[in-house]
């Protein structure tokens, strides 16, 4: 089944990489140049509100001063350095807007000598589109007191780069480049009474575009994180500019809006970050702080995209209790079914690797194993398989190609204890046995207890079988002399003992893809072999008193 899938999106994959190649010819022609060209907007209907820019903002680089650069050569400088965020023009945001206007004219004059023809490397659609964004939330004080020359072609130029956006969203396939791109539709209808239009097709795109990409619930099926924090910014975005051009805000936009807000609040760890599954990366809040502030929380259960809260006074877990998303949506997975990440007394304790695609395409393919995520791992190897050709994954993304099932899901809150447990068969076809995890609070003894179960299907084959729980790489991790537990240390005065019953277990050396940088960290390893039986793991994390 799954090698039909494969062939059916290895062909999608083949006529999409066609149709970009004689698109890639036909964009660098006079002629669909010209084909850009439409009606000069007369006048702005409405300037943005600037500040709604640092909604979307992650412009972190070149911290300078408009005042102390030539605009002449400010290109030159920004060639190579930065050159994808400095043609965004997100750095508008930086700038003195009483002071930096008149050299911000020449800085864009200057680009749009060079760049107003389509081109390949300023015209990349995340570019683009943050481009028009940027541009037209400053456009107050770029087309204040200019030139009609300037003013004519500023505006010119800004509309072909919406109508290269239009003509080509259909062929988009990464979601995130296609909410910028809608965003960015959207806003020229608004601000534009020539192309109110714009706003009625954004707005209709937005909608499918939400029914394609989210649940039920809100989150987006993919079950990464970082998209539900990306697509929440963009639709706060359009909401705010809708808002503030004073347009009725869909019904369907304020409710997508509404759950996002909501599946944030539920995966919102104790350090106010995101929780390290399926793609994502240590991303701070604050851009949306204040409309998480503001929104109150329904908390209808505890389980929304797949991962499964437990919180029971200073302890907080989170852990994924789903099958992978669809192959479309799997280009940020990472193979961890039953995976967690433990947080006590608000301090991270048992982590994921995190996602390594802000570090570097190694980083990123080795943070997928499932050795790097804290749960069963069988005889070395991921319990899913990712897509090996190159043709499929230019055009997908790094995708899934096989998929498995989670089963027996109870929730338990009884008898002094508060949690859960989950199976899943991933390692059943090639190894013939199924993971079990149990995880609870002792709400009475005030401490965190596991059981894994490894399940055999199937008699006589060996597997060599590793528990991974890997550390915060800001704490320490010792082994004890008993060699069933290992000492966490937290602080000077304040430590976790972890123990695990009749086995030992191997301090490893292990490493964090979280951040912008890879860190040292250790992980805590309970593994041995087994062939004919099941075999039952117990283990718990307490204060060391």
């Amino acid at each position: 089944m799954f090698g039909l899938k494969s062939v059916y999106f290895y062909l999608i994959a083949c006529q999409i990489t066609l149709i970009k190649f004689f698109k890639k010819i036909y964009f660098s022609s006079k002629n669909y140049n010209k084909s850009l060209e439409s009606k000069t907007p007369q006048q702005v209907y409405y300037s943005p509100n600037p500040f709604l820019l640092s909604i979307i903002n992650t412009y972190l680089g070149h911290s300078f001063k408009i005042n102390d650069i030539d605009p002449n050569i400010f290109w030159l400088e920004n060639k190579k350095k930065d050159a994808e965020q400095m043609h965004s023009f997100l750095w508008l945001s930086l700038i003195d807007r009483k002071t930096d206007h008149t050299k911000i004219k020449k800085i864009i004059y200057i680009w749009m000598l060079k760049n107003s023809k389509y081109k390949k490397k300023t015209w990349e659609t995340s570019t683009l589109s943050s481009r028009i964004i940027s541009w037209i939330l400053n456009i107050d004080i770029i087309i204040k007191n200019s030139t009609f020359d300037f003013r004519k072609n500023f505006l010119n130029c800004l509309i072909s780069q919406t109508n290269h956006l239009k003509r080509n969203i259909r062929f988009e396939n990464n979601l995130n480049k296609k909410i910028e791109i809608l965003t960015a539709i959207i806003l020229t209808g608004l601000v534009f009474k020539e192309y109110e239009e714009n706003f009625n097709i954004g707005i209709k795109e937005l909608e499918t575009l939400i029914k394609d990409f989210f649940d039920s619930d809100g989150f987006p099926l993919s079950r990464n994180p970082n998209d539900l924090i990306f697509f929440s910014k963009y639709l706060i975005l359009c909401k705010e500019l809708i808002r503030d051009s004073q347009k009725y805000v869909p019904e369907f936009l304020q409710d997508i809006i509404d759950k996002n807000l909501n599946c944030i609040h539920y995966i919102k760890t104790p350090d106010e970050q995101l929780p390290l599954f399926n793609g994502a990366f240590i991303v701070k809040l604050n851009q949306i702080q204040k409309y998480l502030d503001k929104f109150k929380p329904i908390n209808k259960n505890n389980k929304l995209g797949g991962l499964y809260k437990i919180k029971y006074k200073n302890h907080f877990l989170l852990i994924d209790v789903e099958k992978p998303p669809k192959k479309k949506f799997s280009n940020s997975y990472q193979s961890g079914p039953l995976s967690f990440e433990y947080f006590l007394d608000g301090i991270k304790i048992i982590t994921n690797s995190g996602f390594g695609s802000q570090i570097s395409n190694k980083a990123e393919i080795l943070s997928r194993l499932t050795a790097c995520q804290s749960t069963l791992c069988i005889n070395d190897t991921s319990i899913t398989k990712f897509e090996k050709s190159e043709m499929i994954n230019d055009v997908f993304g790094d995708s899934i190609t096989d998929t498995f099932k989670s089963f027996e899901f109870f929730s338990k809150d009884e008898n002094g204890l508060i949690g859960f447990s989950s199976s899943n068969n991933g390692y059943e076809k090639k190894f013939g046995c199924t993971h079990k995890r149990e995880i609870y609070i002792d709400k009475v003894n005030n401490y965190l207890k596991g059981v894994d179960h490894i399940i055999k299907a199937k008699d006589g084959y060996p597997i060599r079988y590793a528990f991974r729980f890997h550390i915060n790489p800001e704490l320490s991790t010792v082994k004890t002399m008993s060699g069933n537990s290992a000492l966490i240390q937290i602080s000077k005065n304040k430590s976790l003992i972890f123990t695990v019953n009749d086995e030992s277990l191997e301090i490893e050396k292990s490493i964090f893809f979280g951040e912008k940088k890879i860190l040292d960290n250790t992980c805590i390893t309970i593994s041995g072999n087994l062939v004919n039986k099941n075999k039952t793991f117990n283990w718990e994390i307490k204060k060391n008193i």
